[in-house]
């Protein structure tokens, strides 16, 4: 049934100019005008935040600046607001870049965590320092970098909660695309109503997996890093994009 109204949901955050300072100390944030919250477990912490770079930050760049704790992190994120059946396609997509590749976890996509002191570890994904991963998220599908993994310099494309079971390999979910210091990655993920993933780094398709994610669980957007040791560690954004369908359900 047709329905009048913006059927569309785009949200987009370009780091043009507002900032949340790093010198506070809320357990949550946002940035001015922006259509993301700002949530971790280290946002309450005041050597971190979000700025804005006014050097090398062409097309405006934010930059994601954790606490120096281990599973201290900070990250954009909507509510739990993304339902695949009635709203997909979802589409998740950021431009990043890590300074070094060191002590740190980064993740781009959707998942049924967002809570205000989120960690990536704790809460969505972690390892056991080598090939294994172990998905404590019920439903999640999106990029994961983490310096942790054997191969801890490229991106992975996890997935959890569908009909096809989650990988916990890791070797098994490599995008065979090494993230170098300095440089600028595209991630894309795109999900469809029936539950299909795909992944795409700098435009070219790496995965694609049938029965990804639940069709039903209500799921958030979420990009952002976690430090791994006791050092404060950056994400360079130059953009996160999510799209959606509207539910139009009565």
């Amino acid at each position: 049934m047709a329905n009048a109204g913006p059927g569309k949901i785009r949200l987009f955050e370009d780091f043009l100019g507002a900032e949340l300072i790093i010198a506070h100390a809320a357990t949550v944030g946002f940035i001015s005008g922006g259509d993301f919250k700002v949530i971790g477990d280290g946002v309450a912490i005041n050597d971190s935040g979000i700025t804005i770079l006014d050097a090398d930050g062409l097309s405006g760049v934010g930059v994601l600046n954790t606490t120096n704790e281990d599973k201290k992190g900070i990250h954009l994120a909507t509510t739990k607001m993304f339902d695949v059946t009635l709203m997909a396609p979802l589409v998740a997509e950021c431009r990043v870049r890590f300074v070094d590749l060191d002590t740190k976890q980064f993740f781009m996509g959707f998942s049924d965590q967002n809570g205000d002191d989120l960690s990536l570890e704790d809460d969505l994904i972690s390892n056991d320092a080598a090939n294994t991963l172990t998905l404590t998220s019920s439903n999640l599908v999106g990029f994961l970098y983490d310096e942790a993994l054997t191969d801890d310099e490229d991106w992975h494309m996890v997935y959890n909660g569908g009909t096809t079971t989650g990988e916990t390999d890791s070797r098994n979910i490599d995008a065979n695309s090494d993230q170098v210091a300095g440089e600028w990655k595209v991630l894309r993920v795109e999900v469809d109503p029936n539950g299909t993933a795909r992944w795409y780094v700098n435009g070219a398709i790496k995965q694609t997996k049938a029965g990804a994610v639940s069709l039903t669980a209500d799921l958030a957007a979420t990009c952002g890093v976690e430090a791994k040791d006791a050092t404060l560690e950056l994400a360079h954004l130059d953009y996160f994009l999510v799209t959606a369908n509207r539910d139009w359900t009565r």
